[in-house]
Protein backbone atom coordinates (compact mmCIF):
# COMPACT_ATOMS: atom_id res chain seq x y z
CA UNK A 1 0.00 0.00 0.00
CA UNK A 2 1.25 3.48 -0.88
CA UNK A 3 -0.03 6.80 0.43
CA UNK A 4 0.76 10.33 -0.71
CA UNK A 5 1.29 13.36 1.51
CA UNK A 6 1.06 16.79 -0.04
CA UNK A 7 1.43 20.25 1.44
CA UNK A 8 0.33 23.41 -0.31
CA UNK A 9 1.43 26.89 0.67
CA UNK A 10 -1.82 28.80 0.59
CA UNK A 11 -4.83 30.14 2.42
CA UNK A 12 -7.43 27.99 4.18
CA UNK A 13 -10.08 30.36 2.77
CA UNK A 14 -9.21 29.30 -0.78
CA UNK A 15 -8.24 25.63 -0.70
CA UNK A 16 -6.44 24.36 -3.82
CA UNK A 17 -8.56 21.20 -3.85
CA UNK A 18 -11.42 19.79 -5.89
CA UNK A 19 -14.95 19.50 -4.56
CA UNK A 20 -15.64 16.39 -2.45
CA UNK A 21 -11.99 15.33 -2.61
CA UNK A 22 -11.23 14.53 1.05
CA UNK A 23 -12.79 12.09 3.52
CA UNK A 24 -11.78 13.56 6.87
CA UNK A 25 -10.71 16.97 8.16
CA UNK A 26 -8.68 17.23 11.37
CA UNK A 27 -7.51 20.73 12.18
CA UNK A 28 -6.79 23.31 14.85
CA UNK A 29 -7.19 26.89 13.62
CA UNK A 30 -5.76 30.00 15.25
CA UNK A 31 -7.99 30.67 18.26
CA UNK A 32 -9.80 34.02 18.15
CA UNK A 33 -8.85 36.35 20.99
CA UNK A 34 -5.73 34.40 21.96
CA UNK A 35 -3.07 37.12 21.87
CA UNK A 36 -0.43 35.06 20.06
CA UNK A 37 -2.72 34.95 17.01
CA UNK A 38 -3.59 38.68 16.90
CA UNK A 39 -1.07 39.52 14.19
CA UNK A 40 -2.17 36.58 12.04
CA UNK A 41 -5.80 37.67 12.14
CA UNK A 42 -4.95 41.35 11.66
CA UNK A 43 -2.91 40.50 8.56
CA UNK A 44 -5.95 38.78 7.11
CA UNK A 45 -8.33 41.61 8.01
CA UNK A 46 -6.83 44.97 9.11
CA UNK A 47 -10.14 45.89 10.76
CA UNK A 48 -9.31 43.30 13.41
CA UNK A 49 -6.18 45.21 14.39
CA UNK A 50 -8.17 48.43 14.54
CA UNK A 51 -10.76 46.84 16.82
CA UNK A 52 -8.09 45.46 19.14
CA UNK A 53 -6.32 48.83 19.30
CA UNK A 54 -9.62 50.45 20.19
CA UNK A 55 -10.25 47.92 22.97
CA UNK A 56 -13.39 46.64 21.19
CA UNK A 57 -13.13 42.96 22.01
CA UNK A 58 -16.62 42.06 20.80
CA UNK A 59 -15.98 43.46 17.33
CA UNK A 60 -12.52 41.92 17.10
CA UNK A 61 -13.95 38.55 18.10
CA UNK A 62 -16.71 38.74 15.50
CA UNK A 63 -14.26 39.70 12.76
CA UNK A 64 -11.86 36.90 13.66
CA UNK A 65 -14.68 34.38 13.54
CA UNK A 66 -15.72 35.76 10.14
CA UNK A 67 -12.24 34.95 8.85
CA UNK A 68 -12.65 31.38 10.08
CA UNK A 69 -16.15 31.18 8.60
CA UNK A 70 -14.63 31.58 5.14
CA UNK A 71 -12.34 28.62 5.83
CA UNK A 72 -15.23 26.48 7.07
CA UNK A 73 -17.12 27.19 3.84
CA UNK A 74 -14.13 25.79 1.94
CA UNK A 75 -14.11 22.73 4.21
CA UNK A 76 -17.75 22.16 3.31
CA UNK A 77 -16.86 22.33 -0.38
CA UNK A 78 -13.98 19.84 -0.35
CA UNK A 79 -15.29 17.34 2.22
CA UNK A 80 -17.05 14.39 0.60
CA UNK A 81 -20.64 13.53 1.56
CA UNK A 82 -20.63 11.60 4.81
CA UNK A 83 -17.16 12.89 5.67
CA UNK A 84 -16.25 14.03 9.16
CA UNK A 85 -14.68 17.33 10.21
CA UNK A 86 -13.00 17.58 13.62
CA UNK A 87 -12.02 21.04 14.84
CA UNK A 88 -9.80 21.46 17.89
CA UNK A 89 -10.50 24.89 19.36
CA UNK A 90 -10.28 26.51 22.76
CA UNK A 91 -12.24 29.34 24.26
CA UNK A 92 -10.34 32.48 25.25
CA UNK A 93 -10.21 34.79 28.24
CA UNK A 94 -9.04 38.34 27.79
CA UNK A 95 -9.18 41.77 29.36
CA UNK A 96 -9.94 44.53 26.87
CA UNK A 97 -11.52 47.09 29.13
CA UNK A 98 -13.22 44.29 31.03
CA UNK A 99 -12.35 40.66 31.63
CA UNK A 100 -14.51 38.06 29.88
CA UNK A 101 -14.53 34.69 28.15
CA UNK A 102 -14.92 34.48 24.36
CA UNK A 103 -16.87 31.35 23.41
CA UNK A 104 -15.06 30.13 20.32
CA UNK A 105 -16.39 26.58 20.44
CA UNK A 106 -20.04 27.68 20.40
CA UNK A 107 -19.49 30.08 17.52
CA UNK A 108 -17.62 27.49 15.43
CA UNK A 109 -20.47 25.04 16.03
CA UNK A 110 -22.96 27.65 14.80
CA UNK A 111 -20.86 28.19 11.67
CA UNK A 112 -20.80 24.49 10.77
CA UNK A 113 -24.51 24.11 11.44
CA UNK A 114 -25.22 27.02 9.10
CA UNK A 115 -23.29 25.16 6.39
CA UNK A 116 -25.54 22.12 6.77
CA UNK A 117 -23.28 19.94 8.91
CA UNK A 118 -24.70 17.81 11.71
CA UNK A 119 -22.89 18.29 15.03
CA UNK A 120 -21.95 14.97 16.62
CA UNK A 121 -20.89 14.32 20.22
CA UNK A 122 -17.46 15.84 20.75
CA UNK A 123 -14.62 15.57 23.22
CA UNK A 124 -13.36 17.81 25.98
CA UNK A 125 -9.58 17.63 25.88
CA UNK A 126 -8.39 18.45 29.38
CA UNK A 127 -4.97 20.08 29.38
CA UNK A 128 -3.78 20.55 32.99
CA UNK A 129 -0.36 21.74 31.82
CA UNK A 130 -1.89 24.89 30.34
CA UNK A 131 -2.06 26.79 33.61
CA UNK A 132 0.72 27.67 36.03
CA UNK A 133 -1.81 28.40 38.79
CA UNK A 134 -5.27 27.24 39.76
CA UNK A 135 -6.80 30.67 40.04
CA UNK A 136 -7.09 33.96 38.21
CA UNK A 137 -8.20 37.33 39.46
CA UNK A 138 -8.21 38.14 43.17
CA UNK A 139 -6.30 35.14 44.47
CA UNK A 140 -7.54 33.68 47.74
CA UNK A 141 -10.49 35.93 48.53
CA UNK A 142 -13.99 36.06 47.00
CA UNK A 143 -15.73 37.08 44.88
CA UNK A 144 -13.55 38.23 41.97
CA UNK A 145 -11.45 35.19 41.07
CA UNK A 146 -12.02 33.32 37.82
CA UNK A 147 -12.14 29.66 36.87
CA UNK A 148 -9.10 28.72 34.81
CA UNK A 149 -9.63 27.19 31.38
CA UNK A 150 -7.84 23.85 31.34
CA UNK A 151 -9.67 22.21 28.45
CA UNK A 152 -10.16 22.58 24.75
CA UNK A 153 -12.90 21.27 22.51
CA UNK A 154 -12.72 18.64 19.81
CA UNK A 155 -15.82 19.52 17.83
CA UNK A 156 -17.09 16.79 15.51
CA UNK A 157 -19.32 17.42 12.49
CA UNK A 158 -20.65 15.16 9.75
CA UNK A 159 -21.31 16.33 6.21
CA UNK A 160 -24.73 14.83 5.52
CA UNK A 161 -25.69 11.19 5.92
CA UNK A 162 -23.42 8.43 7.23
CA UNK A 163 -20.93 6.95 4.79
CA UNK A 164 -21.90 3.70 3.14
CA UNK A 165 -19.52 0.80 2.47
CA UNK A 166 -19.77 -2.50 0.66
CA UNK A 167 -20.67 -5.31 3.07
CA UNK A 168 -17.54 -6.54 4.90
CA UNK A 169 -15.34 -4.02 3.08
CA UNK A 170 -11.82 -5.22 3.80
CA UNK A 171 -10.19 -1.81 4.26
CA UNK A 172 -12.85 -0.91 6.81
CA UNK A 173 -12.53 -4.06 8.93
CA UNK A 174 -8.74 -4.06 8.76
CA UNK A 175 -8.92 -0.52 10.19
CA UNK A 176 -11.02 -1.59 13.18
CA UNK A 177 -9.90 -0.67 16.68
CA UNK A 178 -9.76 -2.85 19.76
CA UNK A 179 -12.74 -2.93 22.11
CA UNK A 180 -10.95 -1.13 24.94
CA UNK A 181 -9.57 1.47 22.49
CA UNK A 182 -13.10 2.19 21.37
CA UNK A 183 -14.18 2.74 24.97
CA UNK A 184 -11.27 5.09 25.67
CA UNK A 185 -11.17 6.97 22.38
CA UNK A 186 -14.92 7.57 22.21
CA UNK A 187 -15.12 8.89 25.76
CA UNK A 188 -16.27 12.50 25.93
CA UNK A 189 -13.29 13.56 28.09
CA UNK A 190 -9.63 13.00 27.19
CA UNK A 191 -7.34 13.73 30.12
CA UNK A 192 -4.36 11.57 29.13
CA UNK A 193 -2.84 13.81 26.44
CA UNK A 194 -0.48 16.69 27.11
CA UNK A 195 0.30 19.53 24.72
CA UNK A 196 3.06 18.95 22.18
CA UNK A 197 6.55 20.18 22.90
CA UNK A 198 7.92 21.86 19.79
CA UNK A 199 10.91 20.09 18.24
CA UNK A 200 11.53 22.57 15.44
CA UNK A 201 15.13 23.74 15.28
CA UNK A 202 14.26 27.30 14.27
CA UNK A 203 12.97 29.26 17.31
CA UNK A 204 11.01 31.61 15.04
CA UNK A 205 9.10 28.63 13.63
CA UNK A 206 8.34 27.42 17.15
CA UNK A 207 6.82 30.80 17.96
CA UNK A 208 4.60 30.61 14.87
CA UNK A 209 3.23 27.15 15.57
CA UNK A 210 1.01 25.55 18.21
CA UNK A 211 1.04 21.83 17.52
CA UNK A 212 -1.21 19.37 19.26
CA UNK A 213 0.34 16.04 20.39
CA UNK A 214 0.65 13.36 17.71
CA UNK A 215 -1.54 10.98 19.67
CA UNK A 216 -4.50 13.37 19.26
CA UNK A 217 -4.82 13.35 15.44
CA UNK A 218 -3.69 9.70 15.42
CA UNK A 219 -6.74 8.77 17.46
CA UNK A 220 -9.06 10.91 15.35
CA UNK A 221 -7.73 9.56 12.06
CA UNK A 222 -8.29 6.00 13.28
CA UNK A 223 -11.72 6.83 14.71
CA UNK A 224 -13.18 8.57 11.68
CA UNK A 225 -11.50 7.17 8.55
CA UNK A 226 -10.41 3.91 6.94
CA UNK A 227 -7.25 2.80 5.17
CA UNK A 228 -6.72 4.70 1.94
CA UNK A 229 -8.87 7.71 2.89
CA UNK A 230 -7.59 11.25 2.42
CA UNK A 231 -7.19 13.48 5.48
CA UNK A 232 -7.02 17.29 5.19
CA UNK A 233 -5.66 19.86 7.61
CA UNK A 234 -6.38 23.37 6.26
CA UNK A 235 -4.44 24.96 9.17
CA UNK A 236 -1.51 22.62 8.80
CA UNK A 237 1.12 24.22 11.07
CA UNK A 238 3.92 21.72 11.75
CA UNK A 239 2.15 18.91 9.88
CA UNK A 240 1.14 16.77 12.86
CA UNK A 241 -2.11 15.72 11.16
CA UNK A 242 -0.21 14.63 8.05
CA UNK A 243 2.26 12.67 10.15
CA UNK A 244 -0.63 10.94 11.94
CA UNK A 245 -2.22 10.10 8.59
CA UNK A 246 1.06 8.71 7.25
CA UNK A 247 1.60 6.31 10.16
CA UNK A 248 -2.08 5.30 9.95
CA UNK A 249 -2.11 4.33 6.26
CA UNK A 250 -4.12 7.32 5.02
CA UNK A 251 -3.31 9.93 2.38
CA UNK A 252 -2.97 13.53 3.56
CA UNK A 253 -3.17 17.08 2.27
CA UNK A 254 -2.09 20.13 4.24
CA UNK A 255 -2.53 23.82 3.50
CA UNK A 256 -0.27 26.28 5.32
CA UNK A 257 0.39 29.99 4.82
CA UNK A 258 3.90 29.85 6.29
CA UNK A 259 6.31 28.31 3.79
CA UNK A 260 8.95 27.93 6.53
CA UNK A 261 6.72 25.52 8.43
CA UNK A 262 6.01 23.58 5.24
CA UNK A 263 9.72 23.19 4.46
CA UNK A 264 10.45 21.90 7.97
CA UNK A 265 8.11 18.91 7.55
CA UNK A 266 10.64 16.92 5.53
CA UNK A 267 12.50 16.09 8.74
CA UNK A 268 9.33 15.04 10.57
CA UNK A 269 8.00 12.61 7.97
CA UNK A 270 11.36 10.83 7.93
CA UNK A 271 10.39 9.61 11.41
CA UNK A 272 7.24 7.89 10.08
CA UNK A 273 8.74 4.37 9.82
CA UNK A 274 9.92 4.28 13.44
CA UNK A 275 6.78 5.99 14.72
CA UNK A 276 4.46 3.63 12.87
CA UNK A 277 6.22 0.61 14.34
CA UNK A 278 6.11 2.13 17.82
CA UNK A 279 2.40 2.90 17.60
CA UNK A 280 1.56 -0.56 16.24
CA UNK A 281 3.65 -2.35 18.88
CA UNK A 282 2.19 -0.22 21.66
CA UNK A 283 -1.39 -0.88 20.58
CA UNK A 284 -0.82 -4.62 20.53
CA UNK A 285 1.05 -4.61 23.85
CA UNK A 286 -1.69 -2.55 25.49
CA UNK A 287 -4.36 -4.85 24.12
CA UNK A 288 -2.63 -7.97 25.37
CA UNK A 289 -2.24 -6.37 28.79
CA UNK A 290 -5.95 -5.59 28.79
CA UNK A 291 -6.81 -9.19 27.88
CA UNK A 292 -4.45 -10.57 30.51
CA UNK A 293 -5.87 -8.39 33.28
CA UNK A 294 -9.53 -8.96 32.39
CA UNK A 295 -11.78 -11.58 33.97
CA UNK A 296 -14.05 -11.58 30.93
CA UNK A 297 -14.14 -14.13 28.14
CA UNK A 298 -12.65 -13.20 24.78
CA UNK A 299 -14.56 -15.38 22.36
CA UNK A 300 -12.62 -14.67 19.19
CA UNK A 301 -9.02 -14.97 17.99
CA UNK A 302 -7.49 -12.19 15.91
CA UNK A 303 -6.77 -13.24 12.33
CA UNK A 304 -3.33 -11.63 12.04
CA UNK A 305 -1.96 -11.47 15.59
CA UNK A 306 -1.51 -13.86 18.47
CA UNK A 307 -4.18 -12.44 20.73
CA UNK A 308 -7.81 -12.87 21.64
CA UNK A 309 -10.41 -10.19 20.93
CA UNK A 310 -13.80 -9.55 22.41
CA UNK A 311 -15.90 -8.97 19.28
CA UNK A 312 -16.11 -10.44 15.80
CA UNK A 313 -15.53 -7.00 14.31
CA UNK A 314 -12.03 -6.95 15.83
CA UNK A 315 -10.91 -10.23 14.26
CA UNK A 316 -9.69 -8.67 11.02
CA UNK A 317 -7.64 -5.86 12.60
CA UNK A 318 -4.45 -5.38 10.63
CA UNK A 319 -1.90 -2.78 11.63
CA UNK A 320 0.48 -1.32 9.06
CA UNK A 321 3.95 0.15 9.32
CA UNK A 322 5.68 2.63 7.05
CA UNK A 323 8.65 0.92 5.42
CA UNK A 324 9.86 3.77 3.21
CA UNK A 325 9.30 7.48 2.59
CA UNK A 326 10.37 9.10 -0.66
CA UNK A 327 10.05 12.72 -1.82
CA UNK A 328 7.86 13.40 -4.86
CA UNK A 329 7.33 16.49 -7.02
CA UNK A 330 4.57 17.74 -4.73
CA UNK A 331 5.26 16.06 -1.38
CA UNK A 332 6.10 12.56 -0.21
CA UNK A 333 5.05 8.98 -0.86
CA UNK A 334 4.98 6.46 1.95
CA UNK A 335 5.11 2.69 1.42
CA UNK A 336 3.22 0.57 3.94
CA UNK A 337 3.46 -3.13 4.76
CA UNK A 338 1.44 -5.15 7.28
CA UNK A 339 3.02 -4.90 10.71
CA UNK A 340 4.63 -8.19 11.67
CA UNK A 341 5.91 -8.92 15.15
Amino acid sequence: METTHRVRVGDARDLPLADDSVDLVVTSPPYPMIEMWDDVFAALDPAIGDALDAGDGDRAHDLMLSVLDEAWAEVARVLAPGGIAVVNVGDATRNLGRFRVYDNHARVTDAFESLGFDPLPGVLWRKPTNSAAKFMGSGMVPPNAYVTLEREHLLVFRNGQRREFEPRAERRYEAAYFWEERNRWFSDVWDDLNGEHQTLADPELRERSAAFPLELPYRLVNMYSVYGDTVLDPFWGTGTTSLAAAISGRHSVGVERDDGLADAFDDRIRDAPALSRDFAASRLDDHRTFVGESDDDFEYAADHYDTRVRTKQEQGIRLYEVTDVEPTLDGWEATHEPYEE
